[in-house]
């Protein structure tokens, strides 16, 4: 199978995923998934029936987007990919957008993390950001938190490091000829990747758009696998990623 575009770190492929992934037979170390939704008459949101089961075959560790409706009403097809939920973060995306006035503006996106087989063998590198606040540094005995019980003894130094927070917030990229639902780079599908996949691992994103994931991936030292259906949005991935490519800027790319 030939792929759309290519270079030294990234494939993409035109083709429906259900069709293209089985004929790859690759093994990746981390899916990086925005699923059509199915939530709308659009003629690219629609979703393809069973993906959860065949991604499942390709890797044990994926990031999906999702609505809280969608990850209810297709909780079934996880649950029969043999997918388990580890934990979610929130993508506050600015304005965010639609006409509805009877609910809260919709200004966010989950983002679920799922795998397969022992928690413990799944790669997993949270990304940490500065701190300035005073130093947490400390040494007890015991310690006991009202929810997690108590741990033994133990040494804290503070690095001026924290773990990054479960909300990340980075605008929704507004490029022309860009996917309608196109992610950041920079504040988003970095830490995503950084958390699930080596340096030098392989990504996989079995729905591509306009590339945003590849271009993410090949950023931040990584390979990338991509498959689109809709061949104008390959060609703006294939364009994209036959750009020089710059240093992360926290989402403008």
């Amino acid at each position: 199978m030939k792929p759309y575009y290519e270079d030294d770190t990234v494939q993409l492929y035109l083709g429906k995923m259900e069709e293209v992934l089985p004929a790859l037979d690759i093994t990746a170390d981390l899916a990086l998934v925005d699923p059509p939704y199915g939530e709308t008459s659009l003629d690219w949101d629609v979703w393809p029936d069973g993906w959860p089961t065949l991604l499942s075959e390709c890797t044990r560790s994926m990031w999906c987007f999702g609505s809280l409706r969608m990850f209810f009403e297709r909780g079934h097809e996880f649950a029969a990919g043999g997918w388990k939920m580890s934990h979610g973060v929130i993508w506050e995306k600015a304005n965010g957008s639609g006409f509805i006035t009877d609910r809260f503006r919709g200004v966010h996106e989950h983002v679920v993390h799922w795998y397969q087989g022992p928690w413990n063998e799944i790669h997993r590198d949270v990304p940490k950001v500065a701190y300035s606040g005073p130093s947490k540094s400390a040494r007890g005995n015991m310690s006991r938190t009202t929810h997690t019980g108590a741990i033994g003894a133990h040494t804290y130094t503070d690095d001026g490091t924290r773990l990054m927070r479960s909300v990340l917030y980075a605008p929704a990229p507004r490029r022309k000829g860009g996917h309608p639902t196109e992610k950041p780079v920079g504040g988003l599908l970095d830490p995503l990747i950084h958390y699930g996949c080596p340096v030098g691992g392989l990504v996989l994103d079995p729905f591509a758009g306009s590339g945003s994931t590849l271009d993410a991936a090949r950023q931040s030292g990584r390979r990338a696998i991509g498959i689109e259906r809709h061949e104008p949005y390959a060609e703006a991935a294939a364009r994209r990623l036959d750009t020089l490519v710059l240093p992360l800027d926290g989402g403008a790319a």
